[in-house]
This record gives C-alpha cells, structure tokens and sequence, in this order.
C-alpha cells in the first residue's frame, strides 16, 4: 500500500540535518532529502520528491543499482536496519569546475522508521562520502601490493642468486639458507638455523670457523673464511665464505648476511699451478695467502701470482688474448695496456722470434714447452733500441672442465746470468788456432 505523500513543510527539519538523508517511502518513493544531500548531488527537492528513487537515479546509468533496491527490500522485509556494501556513483561536475563526472564513492545506511502501531511508515537513508576513505584504502592496498611485491622479488632474488646466501642475527644466529645452501648440504632448513650448519663443517676446520664466525659478530666486522663443507652425496668441498653487517644509522648491527661460494675446483687449480715447478712450489704458502684475501673466484686466483717474483701471464683462447699478467710482465713490455689485447700485439717481434708458434702447438696439443736461457730481442719503441734478454720459462696449458683454453707462462730473468758467463768466458784463454 503506497503511503500519500506529507503536505510540503512537512519535513522541514530534516532539511537543516547537516548529514546526507534521504527519506522514501517503502514503495521507493521519494518523500524529501537535506539540502546537503541536494548540494552534493546537484538536485532540486520540487525534482525528486514525489517520484520514485529508481527514477530520479536511473537504473541504466546506476551500475549498482541492484545494492539499492536489495536493501530497500530487506528494511522493507524485515524492519531493520541495513548497511549496503559501499558503492560508486560518480556525480556531475558543475560547468564552472569543468564538468564531466567525478568518481565517487558511498556507503549508505537504510534505517526503518514506524508509525504508533509499529508499522513500517518511511525509510531514511543516511549516506557517506567515503571517497577519501576508498581512496585512502585502495593506496594502503597498492602499498601493500607493492610491499609483498618487492619481499616476493628480494626472496627471488636470493634464491635464484648463483651463490649460498645466508643471513643471521644481531648475536650470529643463522635464521636464514637459501635453496642453493640447502640443495648443497642436502638438508633441511631447521637442521641449518642457529649454529646447526656448523654440524657440516669437517671436523678439522669446525673450531676454526666457528672461531672466525664468532670473532666476525662479536667484533662488527666483515667476515671472511674457508672451511670444508659437507654436500648432499657426503663428501666434503672447500667454500669462501664472506659475511657483512647491516647497521642503523646509529651503527647498531640488526643482521648480518652473507654469501658462500664453491672453491673446490679453484683450490685443486691452484695446487696443480704450484706444483708445475719447483719455483711456484715456493711461492704457495705466499700466493694462497694472497688467494684467501680477494675478492671473488677469478681475482682469488689471480692474486696467487701478483707477487711472484717470476713473469706469469695466463693468454685465452686460439688468438692468445691476455686476461692476465703480473707487475714483472707489465714491466718487462714497458707497457700498461696489456688486458684485453694479443700476445702479438703487445710483442709483435714475438712472431719472427718463433714464440707465437710455441703458443699455438701448446694450445693445440696441450702439451708443455720449457726453455733454458732463451733470447728475446724487445723491440723498445720509446728510444727506438732493440734490447736482448734471456728467460728460462715455461708455457703450460690452462684446463677449465677437460678442455683447453688458454696458455699459461711462466718465466724467469736470467738476462745477467747470461750476460756473466759471457764476460766470464771472455776473460778466459781462448785456445790457440790451428796451424
């Protein structure tokens, strides 16, 4: 049954409410709204009292329309109140602010109002702009999203890094292994946490790493050791740990993380390096230590040689391209643009001397060349001179995986041996000619 409308005035006061009302009968009709509610929605009352709501806000263009009428119903069914899911409804701007439709967003609450015999007589809605609040939630939202997103890629990061990645607390107790570490050791998460990952630490070099680590945290240093670690099939490998402290910017430590890396095959190059002449093998105690300072892998090994009192130098591949070359080297060629370029380009006279040839047929057979008291005659560009010296040296290949790839040289000085024994046999007797 459709109550008659109230004479004009009747709802004077609910016009003055400083909130959005709306008030309808329970057949939708429109009965009267605040002028707030009018302001915002840039109606007039004599528009919209009277007509029906699905009217004055038109389904085809009220996409959510459906909310609406479904709570009108249940207020209407039940006689209680209900609050509508929060709806958009984008209002039209005046022509003064450019017009066009601003996105906005509501949340309304339909309250049933009786006569004396407790029957449903009108039904008030009070909604809210909350469009500040929407807006507010949906960038607490893309913040959220954006924060989860960036733990998700950080985690990929350390996960899919080509290295054992750990971290631990302010105290050194691990909390964390990434999947590299775990399928290395073969073991759980739980079994590595805290200073569970030292059970697979040879027993020989435990206490030692146990020491370093401790050492490191206590200290607020960066950490750096090598131990022997058990891997999944049981045996044992050599890795370079490096650890670092993340502090405040009070200088508190709140963790520390750091990286483990397989040295195995490193430390049997070495070894086998040292061990091509009894020269290098005096250098292994010097070099190794050298190696246990730097930096990474590559530079690790190549520090062996900086050091060395003999000219080392490691050329790669068929064209002999210098990746490698100690400070005698680069004093000997008087030069310090050598990495990155050939052999003959850095010794051009290196070809008609027949040393290019002995690079090839070492890079093609693998098999070793020595040479005592060799000439070479350097060519010094700088004054124009040809200078003569001698070297006992070495040419070796480098194996990386079975296969050859580069050349390794190893030599020494003699230069004033040689030139000694000439004074010395110009100062003897030569023996009489032959009549």
């Amino acid at each position: 049954m459709t109550l008659p409308l109230p004479a004009p005035g009747t709802f004077y006061s609910l016009w003055q409410l400083p909130e959005h009302y709306m008030l309808v009968a329970p057949d939708h009709t429109i009965l009267d709204a605040t002028d707030l509610y009018l302001t915002t929605t840039l109606l007039e009352r004599a528009d919209i009292v009277g007509r029906d709501v699905f009217d004055v806000f038109p389904r085809e263009e009220q996409s959510e329309w459906q909310v609406l009428f479904n709570s009108l119903e249940y207020v209407r069914q039940h006689a209680t109140a209900h609050t509508m899911p929060r709806i958009r409804y984008d209002l039209q701007r005046p022509a003064a602010q450019g017009g066009g439709l601003e996105e906005r967003y509501w949340q309304t609450t339909n309250y049933p109002q009786f006569d004396d015999q407790g029957q449903l007589q009108t039904i008030l809605l009070k909604t809210e702009d909350v469009t500040a609040q929407h807006r507010a939630e949906q960038q607490a939202q893309a913040i959220e999203r954006e924060l989860l997103e960036s733990q998700e890629r950080t985690h990929f990061i350390l996960e899919s890094l080509p290295v054992m990645v750990w971290t631990t607390q302010p105290d050194g107790a691990a909390d964390y292994f990434n999947q590299r570490w775990l399928n290395f050791t073969g073991k759980p998460m739980e079994a590595e946490t805290n200073s569970g990952w030292l059970d697979g630490v040879h027993p020989d070099d435990r206490a030692g790493a146990a020491a370093a680590w401790r050492g490191a945290y206590e200290s607020g240093e960066a950490y750096q050791t090598e131990y022997r670690l058990r891997c999944a099939d049981g045996d044992y490998r050599w890795v370079l740990a490096r650890g670092i402290p993340r502090r405040t910017a009070e200088g508190v430590v709140t963790m520390w993380v750091g990286c483990s890396v397989d040295i195995q095959d490193q430390k049997l190059m070495v070894l086998e390096l040292l061990q091509a002449s009894e020269e290098q093998a005096a250098l292994s105690d010097q070099a190794y230590q050298a190696y246990q300072l730097a930096q990474s892998q590559r530079e690790t090994f190549y520090a062996l040689f900086q050091q060395a009192p003999a000219l080392i130098g490691i050329a790669r591949g068929p064209q002999h391209i210098f990746e490698f070359a100690n400070p005698p080297y680069y004093e000997l060629f008087a030069t310090d643009d050598i990495i990155g370029r050939s052999v003959l380009e850095v010794v051009p006279e290196a070809a008609e001397q027949g040393y290019i040839a002995l690079l090839d047929n070492v890079y093609q057979t693998g098999e070793p060349f020595s040479g005592k008291q060799m000439p070479l005659q350097l060519h010094r560009r700088a004054t124009g001179q040809i200078e003569e010296r001698y070297f006992d040296f070495s040419y070796q290949a480098l194996r990386e995986k079975g296969q050859i790839v580069g050349v390794i040289s190893f030599a020494f000085d003699v230069t004033e041996l040689v030139e000694a024994r000439h004074k010395l046999e110009g100062l003897l007797p030569q023996p009489p000619a032959a009549s």
